[in-house]
């Protein structure tokens, strides 16, 4: 398992793909690792260079005392990428990787060649909720909480007919470090990025989910109205649209890389 000492910390990630293809860059989800995007990487590593990471507090990178904000979540791909000699990336993140993805398109413009930001938001949420999920991981651990989130991150169809996936992303939630949960909570309620974005320049794709209740579609399509040029697809799905329909969003993604 390759890992990165940078930024004050520890970061695990993994490159699958050729080496001479175009690179991306998968940033994952909150409470997620860097797997949740298997369902994309056979397709993915036919066509591109792809490096996936686990972010801070995340998977198998380390966890520093928090609280995190996106200026820190950002900052740490910079640094990766400076780390392994990256000078420029196509970068897809969803949910918090797209809300590190508008920070990156905002902050280090010249690093992306195009940006895709799925199932996410540039401000998400009244700081109330954090805060009690915050409370909820604090006194619980990470099982306190993974049945009402696993409820948010798929559609009621997707959760009846997937058990074995199901069961999948709840492990993958429960054995996150509850510490960097709650300090990557933290940077989500604490950001809002919604003047900002419009000084993104890369060319920028945001996927939508349908029946994504966490960023419903309002926000995708609040992005897609404020950065320029920017273009959008919906899929019927909720908010972990990679993984309810991995063949759709693999086609959408990989199309606009292409384009």
């Amino acid at each position: 398992m390759p890992f990165a000492e940078v930024a004050g910390t520890r970061f695990h990630y993994r490159f699958d793909g050729l080496p001479v293809a175009p690179l991306l860059v998968l940033s994952n989800s909150l409470g997620t690792d860097l797997t949740m995007w298997d369902p994309q990487m056979e397709a993915l590593a036919k066509e591109f260079h792809v490096l996936r990471y686990d972010t801070r507090g995340h998977g198998l990178s380390g966890v520093t005392p928090g609280p995190y904000t996106i200026d820190r979540l950002g900052s740490d791909v910079v640094a990766l990428l400076d780390q392994l000699a990256i000078e420029r990336a196509a970068f897809c993140g969803l949910s918090l990787g797209g809300m590190i993805g508008m920070w990156l398109g905002i902050h280090a413009p010249e690093r992306l060649s195009r940006l895709v930001l799925a199932n996410t938001a540039a401000q998400i949420a009244p700081p109330d909720l954090w805060n009690a999920r915050i409370a909820k991981v604090g006194a619980g651990g990470m099982a306190a909480i993974s049945d009402a989130v696993l409820a948010r991150w798929f559609t009621p169809e997707f959760v009846a007919r997937e058990r074995g996936t199901l069961g999948m992303m709840k492990a993958m939630m429960e054995r996150m470090p509850a510490d960097g949960y709650v300090a990557c909570c933290a940077a989500v309620r604490d950001m809002d990025q919604r003047d900002a974005i419009a000084r993104i320049v890369a060319p920028t794709l945001v996927i939508i989910g349908e029946q994504d209740g966490a960023t419903p579609p309002a926000d995708g399509r609040f992005l897609a109205a404020r950065i320029p040029g920017a273009r959008s697809v919906e899929l019927p799905a909720a908010h972990l649209s990679n993984v309810e329909m991995p063949a759709e969003f693999t086609a959408a993604l990989s199309s606009f890389l292409k384009s």
